[in-house]
């Protein structure tokens, strides 16, 4: 279903963000103070307005309560990030997902009503560890401290044995929840037991982080 964007701020992270938005068929407007920005990104969105998103007739303008959510994507100025989320709030954004440069930042963001506060940096450093500590991983989302969703590559040892030799239920507490074949990138949602892992295959699970740890996987 096609949903409409509000990106506020256009660095690299907005940016990013906006553009992936409006590449999956979706609506997104990016709004930013720096006209050089807003011209770089105008025909990578559906639309792109220059403008001061900490005034009050600015963000009533926009009819943010339009939009099925709001990035606060506002880099290094703390202050505008603050008072932008405290404007988006006031005029009843549906959803806001905000940007934090720190933890008293995400704090603050929380305290006045911020539906989710996420730290680009700090993850992308999360997930760059993993991959050192376990190069087969592809990503992971932690669904809570002790349970985690994982995609990974196949290992060697896993490969010509079905899922239900594998028994990593049984033995580790971990479902597979799809198998994406190497040949053609096919994705079988819910594999049966007698699916056979093959050379290439990526796998997805989920499981305790404990039942991941002893089979390497984060």
């Amino acid at each position: 279903m096609k949903k409409s964007f509000l990106v506020i701020g256009a660095g690299s992270f907005g940016n990013s963000v906006a553009c992936t938005l409006y590449g999956e068929g979706h609506d997104v407007m990016v709004v930013d103070k720096d006209e050089t920005l807003i011209q770089q990104i105008s025909s990578e969105v559906t639309d792109a307005v220059a403008a001061d998103i900490t005034s009050e007739s600015c963000v009533g303008a926009l009819g943010v309560r339009d939009f099925d959510a709001v990035v606060l994507a506002i880099g290094v100025d703390v202050q505008a990030s603050i008072m932008a989320a405290i404007l988006l709030i006031e005029r009843e954004a549906r959803y806001i997902v905000a940007k934090a440069q720190t933890d008293l930042h995400g704090k603050v963001l929380e305290k006045i009503g911020v539906n989710r506060v996420i730290y680009p940096e700090r993850e992308m450093g999360h997930k760059i560890a993993r991959s050192l500590i376990a190069p087969s991983i592809i990503d992971m989302i932690d669904l809570s401290n002790d349970y985690s969703v994982v995609e990974l590559r196949a290992r060697a040892d896993m490969v010509g044995k079905s899922l239900q030799e594998l028994n990593l239920r049984s033995r580790y507490g971990i479902s597979v929840i799809a198998l994406r074949r190497n040949n053609g990138g096919e994705t079988n949602i819910s594999p049966l037991a007698e699916e056979v892992v093959e050379t290439g295959d990526i796998i997805v699970a989920i499981g305790e982080n404990r039942g991941l740890r002893k089979l390497k996987w984060i």
